[in-house]
């Protein structure tokens, strides 16, 4: 599906399809760990791994040497099979949604929008670990730029770039504090965050499980459109777990 909008945007790429892998392979290779065919976030930073050719004996191998605490995430075109040795944590549809109409973001600037630090990272845990945005770590905030809206001083929504290659950037960690809810907190950060990303020459895209239906909702009011579903798969090392 080829997509084009305002601010320059340019076509969507077929590497999109494998966002891990370029973008490991590209800007975000300092927070990888690599080896010939497989490659993953530091499990402080994020769960996301691929394999060369989506392979699911390459899986395998990659969740066994993983620690029993830890997890992959795999986001493939193609449904992976069970993997020998791991234990399927989930499965979901994703909707990999694209920016096609940057005047749909209409004027992020009447909400008090502050740049997040180090210095927020255990504030950041906690509203995480409350609304389940998807998966955020200590290190996470080293991936890019994270925004916040505070209210009466305490973190109460926010939402940053995640795996980022050339042209592209992910938009992601889309929460708000559910008492602050209906007050137009995840459009302002998603808006704001989408104008930075253009003003840079790049094309905002996010990923939104299919089920979501109100953050769909949004994204589509924002001027993103999908681009195609791909399969999540998340698993842990089976054989840490009886070891």
């Amino acid at each position: 599906m080829n997509v084009s909008g305002n601010h320059g945007i340019a076509t969507a790429s077929s590497v999109l399809d494998r966002v891990t892998w370029a973008a490991l392979g590209g800007p975000q290779a300092h927070l990888a760990q690599l080896d010939a065919d497989g490659r993953r976030y530091a499990p402080e930073v994020a769960p996301f791994a691929a394999v060369r050719d989506e392979d699911a004996t390459l899986v395998a191998a990659m969740v066994s040497r993983t620690a029993a605490a830890d997890s992959l995430a795999f986001a493939t075109l193609a449904p992976l099979g069970e993997v020998d040795g791991a234990v399927t944590v989930m499965r979901a549809m994703l909707l990999q949604m694209v920016l096609v109409d940057a005047a749909a973001l209409g004027d992020p600037t009447q909400v008090d929008i502050g740049t997040l630090s180090g210095n927020d990272v255990p504030e950041m845990l906690c509203l995480a670990q409350a609304t389940r945005p998807g998966p955020f770590g200590p290190r996470t905030i080293e991936m890019g730029t994270y925004l916040g809206i505070r209210v009466d001083g305490a973190l109460a929504a926010m939402a940053g770039e995640r795996q980022r290659m050339p042209g592209f950037s992910e938009i992601s960690a889309v929460c708000v504090d559910p008492a602050c809810r209906g007050r137009g907190y995840a459009g302002a950060l998603v808006a704001r965050l989408a104008r930075d990303i253009l003003d840079r020459g790049a094309v905002p895209f996010l990923h939104v499980v299919k089920e979501n239906v109100n953050a769909i909702a949004l994204y589509r009011r924002l001027g993103f459109v999908t681009r195609r579903e791909l399969h999540l798969a998340i698993f842990k090392n089976g054989s840490r777990d009886q070891a």
